[in-house]
């Protein structure tokens, strides 16, 4: 059985890989948005969709280990936390999976494929993130950590950023078509949302 100052050295490691891990694909889309890398989206499987995934799926690892190790930890009253927490993070999951469906594997992933413009898209430009924002937010509240609350944190800065260096990609492959979409539909929410869900 692992003692309790083996337990935290071992959660504190895994905060680090995981914090590390989500760093290194943050740095890539930022100098992708900046112009300065061709990091995200790689369009095809090369090097950097192998290490885009790579990192992502170690730090989601490193996600839940900590939150398993560090459960309640932070001391937010229980009930709340709880409550609140799944009010967020089952419907921010449901559509940041029903999004995904909507858009195809290939194109979740960052490769190449057709403009998705109708479905949860004619709303968002970026239903997907919006769900994963929320589902992050609500995770946080459930796990109750501090710990769980900064990897969160910059992974909800993942999710911002990734449009910025998506969007001149998407504008390269796709040209007017893209653009007619951008004008008329938000980044993430906005007027044209909320008139998009009531004309249904």
């Amino acid at each position: 059985m692992l003692g309790w100052s083996t337990l935290e050295s071992l959660t504190s490691a895994l905060f680090a890989v995981g914090i590390g891990a989500l760093s290194l694909n943050v740095a890539g889309v930022v100098a992708s948005a900046v112009g300065a890398a061709d990091y995200w989206p790689p369009g095809e499987r090369d090097w950097r969709f192998y290490a885009q995934w790579a990192l992502s799926q170690t730090f989601t690892v490193c996600l839940l280990l900590v939150a398993i190790a560090d459960w309640n930890e932070l001391g937010v009253p229980r009930g709340p936390s709880l409550v609140v927490g799944l009010a967020l993070f089952v419907p921010g999951f449901a559509v940041a999976i029903a999004a995904g469906l909507d858009l195809g594997g290939e194109e979740t992933v960052g490769l190449t494929g057709e403009l998705r413009t109708d479905g949860w898209y004619r709303y968002s430009r970026n239903p997907q993130y919006i769900g994963y924002i929320i589902a992050s937010v609500g995770f946080a509240l459930l796990a109750n950590s501090a710990l769980v609350a900064v990897l969160c944190t910059v992974y909800v800065g993942w999710w911002l950023l990734l449009p910025l260096a998506e969007e001149p990609w998407l504008r390269e492959q796709y040209g007017e078509e893209y653009e007619r979409y951008a004008e008329r539909v938000p980044r993430f929410v906005g007027v044209e949302t909320v008139r998009a869900l009531a004309s249904r």
